[in-house]
C-alpha cells in the first residue's frame, strides 16, 4: 500500500462544488440544474434525486463544524462523502490535503481506520459483545492487540462516564449510554477527525443536552475536527464554532452561530431564527469591555456565549475575559448580556443596523 500523505492546513476538511446526483440520468439532471431548475423540476424530469447540489464548505481544525438541515435537505448525505460512504457525481474532497476521490481501496481502508472515525444516530452497537468489547471494536478490526485495545476501551468508557458498565450488554443499557459506548468508540480511535451523524437526535431531551454538554467538554481537552450533522437548530447553536444551513441539497448560508442567528441570509433561515434562544448564538468577545480590571472569582475564554455566563451573574457583579494563558482581557456584565439580547430581538431584517461593526463572513 502506498503511503497516504496528510499535509499540514488551515483546513481539514475542504468540501468544493460537490453535487450528488442519485438516479440514472444524471447527465441530464446536471444540465437542468445547471440551467436553474429545481430540486422538485429535475425530480420530475428526469427521475434523479438531487443529494447535493454544489456544496462547497471548509472546516478548520480543532473545530466544530455544525451542517444544520430538515429531513431532505441533504445533511447525511454530505457527511458520508467525507469517508466515501457515499461516492460525489462531482466535485473534490480533501482532507488535510489528501484526495479521498482518489483514493484506492486499500487507501481509502487505511483512511477509515486511522485517519476518521464516525458515530451514528442508530449506536451501531454490536448486540452479543459487552460494553468493553464494543469500545474496542474498531481498534480489533485495526489490529490492535487485546490488551492494549481493551485498556485504550477501559480508559474512554470511564471519560464517556461508564465506569462499571464494562461488562454490560448494549439492551441493558438507557439510550443515553448506549450513545455514550458510540461516542466512546470513536475516541478510542483516537483520529484526528470525528464525522457524528444525527448523534444526539435519539435521544430524550434532557439526555441529549447532556450529551452536548459532554461533547464541549471534551472538546476542549481534545480539540479534534468535528463534522456534526443535526435537524435541531439550538443544538447547532450550542455547540458549533461554524454552521451551515442546507436546504433541498444547497448550502444557504454559512458563518459563526451569530452572523446566521443575527444576519440570516433569507426567509427560511429566518424562520429558524426568529424563536431561538439567542443567548447560545452570541459570543463574549463581541459585547466585552476590553482591558484589565479587578480580580473576579469568575472567568470565561472570549469564545464563551451568553447562555454561559449568565448563571455566574448570580454570585457576580461581573465576568472576567481571559486569554489561553489566563491573562485577563476584559469583562462582561449582566446588563451588558441583557442589553446585547434586548439589541438582537427585532425583526431579522433590522439586525443588520441594529449590530454595526460586526463582520460578515
Amino acid at each position: 500500500m502506498n503511503a497516504i500523505r496528510y499535509d499540514s492546513s488551515d483546513v481539514a476538511i475542504r468540501m468544493r462544488n460537490v453535487t450528488k446526483i442519485f438516479g440514472k440520468n444524471s447527465l441530464a439532471a446536471q444540465a437542468l440544474l445547471d440551467a436553474g431548475r429545481s430540486k422538485t423540476d429535475v425530480q420530475a424530469e428526469t427521475g434523479c434525486v438531487i443529494g447535493l447540489n454544489d456544496v462547497s464548505i471548509d472546516v478548520a481544525p480543532s473545530q466544530i463544524f455544525v451542517v444544520m438541515g430538515l429531513s431532505g435537505s441533504g445533511k447525511s448525505t454530505l457527511i458520508r462523502h467525507v469517508n466515501r460512504l457515499i461516492e460525489p457525481t462531482s466535485g473534490e474532497i480533501l482532507v488535510d490535503g489528501a484526495d479521498v476521490r482518489q483514493m484506492a481501496n486499500d487507501e481509502l481502508r487505511h483512511f477509515r481506520r486511522h485517519k476518521v472515525a464516525m458515530v451514528f444516530q442508530k449506536f451501531g452497537l454490536l448486540p452479543h459483545r459487552s460494553v468493553l468489547d464494543n469500545v474496542a471494536y474498531g481498534l480489533e478490526v485495526r489490529g490492535v492487540g487485546r490488551h492494549a485495545r481493551l485498556e485504550k476501551a477501559a480508559k474512554w468508557i470511564e471519560t464517556v462516564g461508564l465506569a462499571g458498565y464494562e461488562k454490560s450488554r448494549p439492551r441493558e443499557l438507557s439510550g443515553g449510554q448506549q450513545q455514550r459506548v458510540g461516542l466512546a468508540r470513536a475516541l478510542a480511535l483516537d483520529t484526528d477527525i470525528l464525522l457524528m451523524d444525527e448523534a444526539f437526535s435519539a435521544l430524550d431531551p434532557l439526555i441529549r443536552s447532556g450529551m452536548q454538554d459532554q461533547l464541549i467538554s471534551l472538546q476542549r481537552s481534545l480539540n479534534k475536527t468535528i463534522l456534526f450533522i443535526t435537524h435541531d437548530f439550538d443544538e447547532a447553536l450550542k455547540i458549533g464554532d461554524r454552521v451551515a444551513v442546507l436546504r433541498d441539497g444547497v448550502v444557504q448560508q454559512q458563518g459563526r452561530p451569530e452572523e446566521i442567528v443575527l444576519r440570516p441570509a433569507n426567509d427560511h433561515i429566518e424562520q429558524f431564527v426568529r424563536d431561538v434562544n439567542k443567548a447560545r448564538a452570541i459570543h463574549v468577545s463581541s459585547i466585552m469591555e476590553q482591558g484589565k480590571f479587578s480580580v473576579c472569582d469568575a472567568a470565561v475564554p472570549p469564545t464563551a456565549r451568553c447562555d454561559d455566563v449568565l448563571p455566574l451573574f448570580a454570585a457576580n457583579q461581573w465576568v472576567g475575559v481571559i486569554d489561553e494563558f489566563g491573562h485577563q482581557i476584559g469583562r462582561v456584565t449582566s446588563q451588558q448580556v441583557i442589553a446585547a439580547l434586548a439589541r438582537h430581538t427585532p425583526p431579522a431584517r433590522q439586525l443588520l443596523q441594529a449590530s454595526p461593526g460586526e463582520q460578515h463572513e
